[in-house]
């Protein structure tokens, strides 16, 4: 009888982390989206799901043609080739090819007739407005952080003429990698709105460019600064980057008391021919972060890595500086399998005290898989560790619960932003 009621217990347990875990409201803390009033910047429907880059890349695996044929296609005649490719001669099995598929049926589309210009149709009688607010109620999206650059000549009129911060359900990160990786382009990009900055250097230099960080997080109220590094970072060197983190960014974002995101380990373009498809992970030194951490000991950091070899010893950095939330799993890293190994090693090693997801999405319908699929992995990982508990006579509450999903998937970001 008390074995019979163990299993009920366990089997009600499970079924309540996952009801939970399916509609606990999200904050998605980085991706590439943007709200409507952005225009062209929104990616969304059939063919920019379909071109999006991890697609084009798989696509090239089954395929012998030159690349520049590919390139000289226009946006549907590539939707329609990589269709064939990777949903009609081959089953879309992949992370990325599985997840469209996934897209079109919590859309209300019949998948099962394969017929993708009925998909485009039926997406095209929506708006963009009516789309991103079907998406966002389909996944349980309730705040969504941008990526904003100010050197982008589409996006920077937006902010300039005060209608970037419309939609209270979108907020803005300030992308900075051009400053740190490109300094000649971000010079001219400096100069051209009126920054007194030089190649070299200088004191000037320093506090205009401070003054262009100060001026653009205020216009755009932004949450954080954000920058993608390449996997070689190393800090402190003596080096353009800890320069500028050491004597601009980090001095900028205490006094504007804002966290600064490093997405580290990427290398770009090792197939130039395949475009922004072309880039690659690679394994960086951990040491790097543990070093900004330590030196600034008041700054806090949003760190997340690209290499599935560093994110135990980021885990476990994580243990040892409370100004350090690591978040989400990045990039190559967001498939299930790699989703699940990393979500239960940071939990038995911090418990519920870091960002298990982002998305990264850089098409609005991205959404659906991506959270639906993190979501049910993030749920079961947390059941299991709920089920130990009860073992050893622990006994978790339905509120405690939702108070650990809130946290996971919401306040946590809130709370390192001392906005909770």
């Amino acid at each position: 009888m008390r074995q019979q009621q163990t299993i009920e217990d366990l089997a009600q347990l499970r079924q309540t982390v996952e009801r939970v875990a399916g509609s606990t409201p999200i904050t998605d803390m980085h991706t590439h989206l943007y709200a409507p009033e952005f225009g062209e910047l929104l990616l969304w429907g059939i063919d920019e799901l379909l071109t999006y880059h991890y697609l084009i890349s798989e696509s090239f695996r089954w395929s012998q043609e030159d690349y520049r044929y590919f390139w000289s296609m226009s946006k549907r005649e590539q939707a329609d080739w990589i269709w064939q490719k990777l949903f009609i001669d081959h089953s879309p099995v992949s992370e990325a090819a599985a997840g469209f598929i996934t897209i079109l049926q919590r859309l209300g589309l019949d998948v099962t007739s394969r017929n993708l210009n009925d998909y485009r149709q039926a997406l095209e009688k929506r708006t963009v407005n009516e789309q991103v607010d079907a998406v966002m109620k389909i996944a349980g999206i309730e705040k969504i952080v941008m990526t904003n650059d100010p050197f982008d000549p589409v996006e920077r009129p937006v902010w300039l003429l005060g209608n970037g911060k419309t939609d209270p359900r979108f907020y803005a990160a300030l992308r900075v990698d051009a400053l740190l990786n490109d300094w000649t382009h971000a010079v001219n990009e400096l100069r051209s709105l009126g920054y007194d900055v030089y190649a070299e250097w200088t004191e000037r230099t320093k506090a205009e460019t401070r003054r262009f960080l100060t001026e653009w997080i205020t216009r755009m109220d932004a949450l954080y600064l954000a920058v993608s590094m390449p996997g070689d970072f190393r800090y402190p060197a003596e080096d353009h980057h800890s320069r500028m983190i050491d004597e601009v960014m980090i001095p900028v974002c205490q006094e504007q008391n804002i966290p600064f995101a490093l997405m580290i380990g990427v290398r770009r373009r090792v197939n130039p021919s395949l475009r922004l498809a072309g880039d690659m992970s690679m394994q960086s030194d951990v040491s790097a972060v543990e070093a900004l951490c330590r030196r600034n000991p008041q700054q806090k950091f949003l760190i997340t890595m690209l290499a599935r070899e560093n994110q135990h010893e980021l885990a476990v950095l994580a243990r040892k500086f409370r100004n350090l939330m690591i978040f989400g799993c990045w990039w190559f890293l967001h498939i299930e399998s790699m989703v699940e190994e990393m979500t239960r090693f940071r939990i038995e090693l911090l418990g519920t005290s870091m960002i298990p997801q982002h998305s990264d999405c850089r098409v609005f319908e991205q959404l659906i898989y991506k959270w639906e699929h993190s979501r049910r992995i993030i749920g079961n990982v947390l059941a299991d560790k709920y089920e130990k508990l009860y073992m050893s006579g622990w006994r978790v509450t339905e509120e405690e619960i939702k108070r650990d999903l809130d946290d996971l998937l919401n306040r946590n970001f809130w709370r390192f932003l001392c906005k909770a």
